[in-house]
């Protein structure tokens, strides 16, 4: 027995020797040492042998064993810092070489406009639309008749809302104050709220309209307030928007759902005189309309006009994106032209 082990070393380590890659090691490894390995078979013969060799046969079988080992571990060392060493050169790179540019992606122009808008609104005090209270597929009880409009305004015709073939008395959303009556419906005054979203309206397609545009609402309902308020919430936002303060003005106008109503005006800010094609050489450019909540509003959504009060405010956010970024034509947002956008 003591020379099967020397015979079994011997053979063990030449063809461990010889092993010229790291699987091959491993089925010698299986062959020599695992449970049904040639070493201990020839352990399992130890009981054959008398009491007195027994001993002595067994400290060789554990020290071939252990040398079997040694030797595997040694060689699995160089074959794997070899097999390191040839994936390293395969994958070496030249680090003095330039890199390859790989574009990446940029914030859309309303996207950005939207955000900056939702922010400032929220440091005075506005929070976001609920989600389930903005749908963009309506009733016309929420986009129209709660909005105190009149059964025969023009703006219910088809010709400016896109009714769907479901039912009659569903649509595309034409402004983002549905929002609003959901949000009174639900919750109790005090109210601040700021709701951005997609509307549509049958436009014919030019420069500066689209059948399809985003709107951003926002509305406030609490005890006392005043016309005063809606004026420094909205001279706030231009001087924060436009980075700087710009003179505004208030004109009279007629919304449905607020009485008394206004169109804001901020000073041209491209203006160039008589001749400037931006504010037409009226030094003024229209920015969003908004007014006092009319009471009829707030009487159908159960809250008490002798009670509370609110201003309503609505803006286009390809408009002010226009002015900001002195863009001409309002396809370019929707075209997915890369020159253009790239630019942001």
């Amino acid at each position: 027995m003591k020379t099967k082990l020397e015979e079994l070393k011997t053979q063990a380590l030449q063809e461990i020797n010889n092993a010229s890659d790291l699987n091959a090691l491993q089925e010698l490894k299986i062959k020599y040492l695992s449970r049904k390995g040639e070493l201990n078979t020839i352990k399992r013969g130890l009981k054959d042998i008398s009491p007195e060799e027994r001993p002595v046969i067994g400290e060789i079988a554990n020290k071939t064993a252990e040398e079997i080992e040694e030797i595997l571990n040694q060689k699995y060392e160089l074959l794997n810092k070899e097999n390191i060493s040839i994936k390293l050169e395969a994958e070496k790179i030249d680090i003095t070489l330039p890199g390859d540019y790989i574009p990446y992606g940029k914030q859309h122009p309303l996207t950005s406009t939207i955000n900056e808008i939702v922010f400032i609104f929220n440091k005075m005090g506005f929070t976001l639309v609920e989600e389930s209270n903005s749908p963009e597929v309506e009733t016309e009880y929420y986009n129209f008749d709660a909005l105190n409009f009149p059964k025969d305004h023009p703006a219910k015709d088809m010709q400016d809302t896109f009714y769907t073939i479901n039912a009659s008395n569903l649509l595309l959303r034409s402004q983002t104050s549905n929002s609003q009556i959901r949000e009174m419906e639900k919750k109790r005054p005090p109210l601040r709220v700021i709701s951005p979203g997609r509307v549509y309206r049958s436009e014919a397609v030019s420069s500066r309209k689209n059948n399809l545009f985003h709107q951003v609402e926002g509305f406030l309902v609490d005890k006392e307030v005043t016309f005063g308020d809606l004026k420094g919430v909205l001279n706030e936002f231009t001087r924060h928007f436009f980075g700087q303060a710009r003179p505004t003005r208030f004109r009279t106008s007629y919304f449905p759902f607020t009485e008394p109503s206004a169109e804001i005006d901020v000073q041209c800010i491209m203006c160039s005189g008589k001749g400037c094609r931006t504010c037409s050489g009226t030094g003024w450019l229209e920015i969003l309309g908004a007014g006092m909540i009319d009471p009829n509003v707030l009487k159908g959504v159960n809250i008490d006009p002798e009670v509370y009060s609110g201003f309503a405010f609505g803006m286009g956010v390809e408009r002010l994106t226009m002015l900001k970024f002195a863009i001409n034509d309002i396809r370019l947002f929707f075209n997915n032209d890369v020159r253009f956008l790239e630019q942001f």
